[in-house]
Parts: C-alpha cells; sequence; structure tokens
C-alpha cells in the first residue's frame, strides 16, 4: 500500500466531508491544500445530466477564460501559404502545410491545438484516427477551422479552451494555475461553468448540473455547490 504523505493528510484534513463549498471559498482553500512544488494546474469536473450517446444531449463549447489557463499552448496552424505570415505573426508556434501533414501521418502531436482553414479539411480527414482520440482535429464549432486564422490562434494563446462532455457525462477542463489568485481562479470557474449553464440541451431532462468538483495536480477534490454563488 503506499504510503500517505504527511502533506497529503493535512491537506486532506482540511477539506470537510459532506460540504459544498462556494466558488469563493472552495478557491481560497485550494491554494491552502495544495502542495506541490511545481505550479500545479487547477481543473474542473462537472458531472451532467445528460446521454452523451444521444445527439440531441451532447455539450460542447468554447469559452475565454478572463484571465487564460495559466499554460503556454503550443499552436499548430495548417495553412496555405498567403497565410503563413498571419499565423505567425498572431502567435502560432508552428506554421506550414505538407510537411506537418506528413509529421503526423507518422505519429507527431506534440502540439495543443491546431487551427486550419475550411479548404484544408480534407487533408485532416485521413488523419483522424491520430487526431481524433488526442482531441487535436479542428472543428469548426470551436473556432478552430476559420479563414481568420490570426484571429483564432490569438484567441487560443489568450486563454480559449474548448470542452466536451465525455462517455461518462462529465465535463474536465482547466482553470487555471495554482500561482493564480483565488479571485482569478474563481473568475475563470465561473466563466466556464455559466458558459456550460448556457449550453443545457433540450433534451436534457431533470437536473442538469448534478455535481462539480475542484482540484489542484494531486490535491484533495473539493466539492462544489451546483449553485456555485
Amino acid at each position: 500500500m503506499a504510503r500517505i504523505t504527511k502533506k497529503r493528510k493535512e491537506s486532506v484534513a482540511k477539506v470537510e466531508n459532506n460540504k459544498l463549498y462556494s466558488l469563493e471559498d472552495a478557491t481560497v482553500l485550494l491554494k491552502e491544500i495544495t502542495y506541490t512544488k511545481f505550479d500545479a494546474s487547477v481543473d474542473l469536473a462537472i458531472r451532467l445530466g445528460v446521454d452523451p450517446r444521444k445527439a440531441n444531449q451532447m455539450v460542447r463549447g468554447v469559452v475565454s477564460l478572463p484571465h487564460g489557463t495559466g499554460k503556454d499552448m503550443k499552436v499548430l496552424a495548417l495553412v496555405t501559404p498567403d497565410k503563413e505570415e498571419e499565423a505567425k505573426a498572431a502567435g502560432a508556434d508552428y506554421v506550414g502545410l505538407d510537411e506537418y501533414l506528413e509529421k503526423i501521418k507518422g505519429g507527431w502531436t506534440d502540439v495543443d491545438v491546431i487551427v486550419t482553414m475550411p479548404a484544408i479539411m480534407g487533408k485532416l480527414g485521413p488523419l483522424g484516427r491520430v487526431l481524433g482520440p488526442r482531441g487535436l482535429m479542428p472543428n469548426p464549432k470551436t473556432g478552430t477551422v476559420t479563414m481568420d486564422v490570426a484571429k483564432a490562434v490569438a484567441e487560443v494563446k489568450a486563454g480559449k479552451i474548448d470542452f466536451k462532455v465525455d462517455k461518462t457525462g462529465i465535463v474536465h477542463a482547466p482553470i487555471g494555475k495554482a500561482s493564480f489568485s483565488a479571485d482569478k481562479l474563481k473568475d475563470n470557474a465561473m466563466e466556464l461553468l455559466t458558459t456550460i449553464n448556457k449550453l443545457k440541451p433540450t433534451g436534457s431532462k431533470g437536473i442538469y448540473m448534478k455535481s462539480i468538483f475542484m482540484s489542484s495536480t494531486m490535491s484533495p477534490s473539493i466539492a462544489i455547490d451546483v449553485k456555485f454563488a
């Protein structure tokens, strides 16, 4: 059996069992129970009352976090030559087309987001088995398939994320880093939760948001009131 460290025991002891915290209290507490030596990621896990197997109950969207994610997102812009300078100026880490398509075909996926143009999507289709499982396939619904490549790249770099309910009905999404102030984490969490609330499918009956948990890397989870006031 793995040994529980002293810091882990102290962190667990600070979280009250069966208590639902407000967002304000949860973000303050999270900073107290995060003990990693590195700048831990902070995430939300939201269980929704939907059946993702049904098309009319799928929840997917994008949100621009007010204070960003704290992570330097690596962006690949798959564009035609006339758009390359535009993509580079906007901050894309990798810019090109055929050479990167070949690299991806060989298994290279060392990026966080891929932005491309409608005319190029046909070339990406055969790479679905590589990109799909990693969540890297560009999608018009998330703004990563567009003619305004510069805007798409800039938004990703500024903290725009996309989220999607998984097959168990849970949305997992990052809302910042442990080094963020409690207020910034609260603002980011509120923006994400408000956005998800607005996306309630018409096919979803009963309770929509069933539970919300906040945690940082290796920290205990904090249960948040679904009213998140």
